[in-house]
């Protein structure tokens, strides 16, 4: 028996033992003793998960993989979530309890992932898989990169970004269009911002949404003041502007009111 990949969920699956180890192995935490994988459909990279010495759970959405991951792995019986990872409620599901993330992520929803992610970081010390890799590079990018956007300034703003190998479309069933990339997340030691991590994200997904523009353009529909547009800052673009600057940005729309 063997599942056959469906499109609509974007499934491309894993052939490569070699690749599948080195995604288990990109793991490298230890404040942690549990690991969620998302997507494991027939569960070339679960068999080495499960020969770390953490407890693994997967996701799967799937349910022909579901009945093929509860019928290969026996060590999975009870630690298999029939579920859509992006609407279930894992704070509760791991008891607040710490968890890695890991996967070779479905395409389709890979930046939802990463999103969702953020906001679990409390939970979530560590996160590795596999993206297209254009994502994988997008988030891993610095400011001044023609890539660099929304997710980049997110993602590094809670954690340290690392964009660890690229593997290509041949050793998928189907194989994808494009190459994929491997990345990894590891949350900063001090991962609480010093300004409202809420208006951070509108401000960040605000100045993205007209990259081209300046920021004085770009945030117009925040209604800041005069005085507080006449910062240098309000000349340049969101690319130009690194992690740090953006926090500082918020910290003075905030101080002006908004």
């Amino acid at each position: 028996m063997s599942v056959k990949a469906k499109k609509h969920l974007g499934q491309h699956f894993l052939t490569d033992e070699s690749i599948a180890q080195q995604i288990a192995d990109s793991l490298v935490g230890s404040n942690y003793k549990k690991v969620l994988e998302i997507g494991p459909g027939m569960g070339v990279l679960t068999k080495y998960l499960l020969k770390k010495p953490y407890e693994t759970f997967v996701v799967e959405i799937d349910k022909e993989s579901v009945e093929y991951l509860q019928s290969h792995y026996l060590k999975l019986t009870n630690n298999i979530f029939s579920l859509d990872f992006l609407r279930h409620d894992w704070q509760t599901a791991f008891k607040n309890e710490q968890f890695a993330i890991i996967g070779n992520f479905p395409y389709n929803i890979s930046t939802q992932i990463v999103f969702k992610t953020l906001e679990l970081r409390e939970f979530v010390p560590e996160f590795s898989g596999m993206f297209q890799k254009e994502v994988a590079e997008r988030i891993c990018s610095k400011k001044g990169s023609k890539v660099y956007g929304i997710l980049s300034v997110l993602a590094q703003a809670f954690y340290d970004v690392e964009y660890l190998f690229t593997v290509p479309p041949t050793v998928f069933n189907p194989p994808p269009k494009v190459d994929s990339g491997v990345m990894r997340m590891t949350r900063k030691e001090n991962y609480e911002l010093p300004c409202d991590e809420k208006l951070l994200f509108k401000v960040v997904k605000t100045a993205f949404q007209q990259r081209r523009k300046t920021l004085r353009n770009s945030l117009k529909s925040l209604n800041l003041s005069d005085k507080l547009q006449e910062d240098i800052i309000f000349a340049q673009r969101p690319e130009q502007l690194s992690v740090e600057e953006f926090i500082a940005l918020t910290q003075k729309i905030a101080a002006d009111g908004i």
